[in-house]
């Protein structure tokens, strides 16, 4: 008896007879659910009615109302914790135990959001420091901006949205999210936890679709914000095209790196390495792709990441004990596997892995001898490959991780605080791990990167302050 496919229709109304998707697992291809697609004409009910819904209810809802549905929200994803993660599991193709991870973060990251929706405040300026200023007040508040447009990735179809969502809604704002394609099926689930939790309809609306009709989403100037997360190449040509006076923020890619200083913890800097080079099969924009390592430490590192790394257990999503699951699709999985294959044909040396296996999974490559104009090195491959290199000195290391296009965050292991500081403030990135991995993030953290990886910031109360404006009241006041 075949499975009844579970369907997800647009909350909208007054729309003709949508068109459905069906969502593949990237592992066996089984359907997991088939969604709704959002036309143009959906796209402007949805704006009109997050309009409507925000100058009629969030823009008016005291906050501590606010905090009140955002902390509902947050217990309801952790009672729901394990459904959720079966289904990012199956639709993203990420192994079950970093699934479950996943949904306790985004359960955290609405917490957070709950208090900073009770510390959204502003300042009183002092406006006597001019002479003839003796009897005005000004005061600064902060307002919600309106209707922000959330375009969110495959890779974390839970977190990444609740970045996004969870700050916009507790500034008082209304939401309008285009979800990834490919992971359509949390946010849907997080709408309907915040509807349990108490949130108005309309205050946000989940537009699933392609192409012209996200672009159609992108430039309305109804959105006072977009907020995207996903490649340069799309992330830049967005910020072109919104209407004028509309605000961006982008999460773009990465090519984060480690430095391996010769006094560092090795075996954590290996575990380090290994963990933040193939979680979610290197499918993360902080993913380990490029490790410096001292010369005279490099052979022992390398020998401990490589028994790390081939340690790692690759296959089935759902199975608790897989480490890497598949890539999202055949193409990228291709694309991983001949970018390997090319360093290696330019000069660079295969030590493990690199091989394609069945249902989109990689093997977890780790390469050597490769050179920085090499693809693996200077681009961001998003998969699981790994290459790792010698420096001879710290200034030649930080000079190594400056190069190329992207500046996201990156990784410095030592026991020398002065060579700690050295690094951190001379690699140009958005945030410096000492003794950790680029892969780390805490959601309540600044998160923002720099050159070709992102403009503004996220972090619940750094978007937020992204996500509200600030206006000044100054009081004329009569004689007391």
């Amino acid at each position: 008896m075949l499975k009844e496919i579970v369907k997800y229709s647009l909350d909208i109304k007054g729309i003709d007879e949508p068109t459905f998707n069906e969502v593949k697992s990237p592992f066996d291809g089984e359907i997991v659910a088939a969604v709704a697609q959002a036309d143009e004409k959906a796209i402007d009910i949805a704006l009109s009615t997050a309009q409507n819904v925000f100058e009629n209810e969030m823009s008016k809802m005291p906050a501590w109302k606010r905090s009140e549905i955002l902390a509902k929200a947050s217990e309801l994803i952790k009672e729901r914790q394990e459904e959720i993660a079966q289904i990012i599991a199956r639709e993203g193709g990420k192994p079950l135990k970093d699934a479950r991870l996943e949904v306790s973060r985004a359960s955290n990251t609405f917490a957070i959001a709950s208090r900073e929706a009770m510390n959204l405040d502003g300042e009183q300026l002092p406006m006597d420091v001019s002479a003839g200023n003796e009897k005005r007040i000004g005061i600064i508040v902060r307002e919600p901006i309106g209707v922000v447009g959330a375009v969110t990735p495959f890779n974390f179809p839970l977190n990444l949205v609740a970045h996004k969502v969870a700050p916009a809604l507790a500034g008082g704002n209304t939401v309008v999210l285009k979800p990834s394609s490919a992971t359509p099926v949390a946010s849907f689930k997080l709408k309907e936890i915040l509807k349990d939790a108490g949130l108005p309809d309309g205050a946000l609306i989940v537009v699933p679709c392609r192409g012209a009709k996200g672009n159609a989403l992108i430039k309305d100037p109804r959105l006072a914000c977009v907020t995207f997360t996903g490649s340069p190449e799309v992330g830049w040509r967005l910020r072109g095209e919104v209407a004028p006076g509309t605000r961006v923020i982008l999460e773009l890619g990465g090519n984060a790196g480690i430095v391996v200083h010769h006094d560092a913890d090795l075996e954590a800097a290996a575990q380090a390495a290994c963990r933040g080079g193939y979680a979610h099969a290197g499918q993360v924009c902080i993913s380990v792709q490029r490790v410096y390592v001292q010369e005279k430490a490099y052979d022992q590192f390398l020998k401990l990441f490589t028994e790390k790394v081939k340690a790692l257990k690759v296959g089935n999503p759902l199975d608790e004990q897989t480490d890497v699951g598949p890539l999202i699709d055949e193409g990228s999985a291709k694309q991983t596997v001949e970018w390997v294959e090319t360093a290696v044909k330019e000069g660079a040396k295969l030590v493990s892995g690199g091989k394609a296996l069945k249902n989109n999974c990689v093997e977890p490559a780790i390469l050597v001898d490769t050179k920085p104009e090499m693809k693996v090195v200077c681009q961001e491959v998003f998969g699981p490959v790994v290459s790792v290199m010698k420096y001879d000195t710290i200034d030649n290391a930080i000079k190594a991780m400056n190069a190329g296009r992207f500046g996201l965050q990156a990784g410095v292991f030592t026991q020398d605080i002065n060579v700690a500081f050295k690094a951190a403030r001379g690699i140009d990135v958005g945030g410096v791990m000492v003794n950790d991995a680029p892969m780390f993030r805490a959601d309540h953290m600044p998160y923002g990167g720099r050159k070709e990886s992102g403009l503004g910031l996220e972090g619940v109360k750094y978007a937020l302050q992204e996500m509200t404006q600030p206006k000044f009241i100054c009081l004329n006041l009569k004689d007391q």
